[in-house]
C-alpha cells in the first residue's frame, strides 16, 4: 500500500498489525481498535470519569489497553498510533528517567498499559508503538476511529476506567456551557483570563465613580436646585 503505514512495511508484518484511535466529543470519551485483514474484528469502549474533565489522550490510551488485550502473547504486535500518546508511554521504555505513576493523569488506564507490555516482554514477545497521522486514509487507522466513536455512544452504565481520584475539579464557562475538569493548562489559562479580565473591570468600575462625584452629581446639584426669586405683581396691579 502507498500510505504511510504500507511503505514502513507496517501491512506486510509478520505478527499482528492494530490500529488504535480515540474519540471525545460532548464531554463523552471511546477507544476503539481493529486487526489489518480481519474483516469486523475490533473492539470498542467508553472511557469513564469524564468528571474529571475530557481529552484526547485519555481515550487513546484506552485504545492502546484494547489492542494489547486483543494481541496474543505467541505473535509479536506492531500498534499505530499518535505521536501524544507514544511519547506518555515511551517513559516507561528502558531504564532512563525516573517514571511514577503518582503524577500521571491517566494512571489507571497507563498502569494497565505497563502490566500488558510487562506481560509481553516477559513472553519473549516483541511490541512496536508506531506513530501514524490521522485523518489519512490510512485503512487500520480509519476503522479503529468508527470504532471510537462507537464506543463514545455506549451507555454510561458500561463504562470502562471509571473510578475516581481525590483530585480538586473545577469548573470553567466556555461560551454557553460549563466544563468540568481537573486542574489542568486549560483551566490554569482560564484562570488568568479571568483574572486579566477582572483587572479592567475594576479599573472601570473606579473611574466610573470618580465621574459620578466629579462630574455628573455637581452638574445634577447645579441643574435642580438653584434658587429662583419669586415676583410678587399683584401689588403693582392696585397702585
Amino acid at each position: 500500500m502507498g500510505t504511510e503505514i504500507g511503505q514502513l512495511g507496517g501491512y506486510g508484518f509478520q505478527g499482528v498489525s492494530l490500529g488504535v484511535d480515540g474519540s471525545y466529543k460532548d464531554g463523552k470519551m471511546g477507544s476503539g481498535c481493529c486487526k489489518f485483514k480481519e474483516e469486523g474484528e475490533g473492539r470498542c469502549a467508553r472511557v469513564g470519569r469524564e468528571e474529571e474533565g475530557t481529552s484526547s489522550n485519555r481515550p487513546e490510551l484506552g485504545g492502546v489497553v484494547l489492542a494489547l488485550q486483543s494481541a496474543a502473547f505467541s505473535e509479536d504486535a506492531l500498534l499505530c498510533d499518535n505521536e501524544a500518546v507514544l511519547r506518555v508511554i515511551k517513559k516507561w521504555v528502558g531504564q532512563g528517567g525516573k517514571a511514577t505513576l503518582a503524577t500521571a493523569s491517566d494512571a489507571d488506564i497507563l498502569r494497565k498499559i505497563v502490566c500488558l507490555l510487562t506481560q509481553r516482554v516477559r513472553a519473549g514477545r516483541t511490541t512496536f508503538l508506531t506513530k501514524v497521522k490521522s485523518h489519512r486514509a490510512e485503512p487500520i487507522n480509519e476503522r479503529a476511529d468508527t470504532l471510537a466513536e462507537e464506543g463514545r455512544e455506549i451507555s454510561d452504565d458500561d463504562n470502562r476506567w471509571d473510578d475516581r481520584t481525590d483530585r480538586m475539579t473545577f469548573e470553567v464557562r466556555r461560551g454557553d456551557t460549563t466544563v468540568s475538569s481537573v486542574w489542568t493548562n486549560s483551566v490554569c489559562n482560564a484562570f488568568r483570563k479571568q483574572v486579566g479580565w477582572a483587572k479592567p473591570q475594576r479599573a472601570r468600575a473606579a473611574a466610573a465613580k470618580h465621574w459620578t462625584a466629579r462630574v455628573w452629581s455637581r452638574s445634577f446639584e447645579r441643574t435642580h436646585f438653584v434658587q429662583i426669586p419669586v415676583v410678587h405683581g399683584s401689588d403693582t396691579g392696585s397702585a
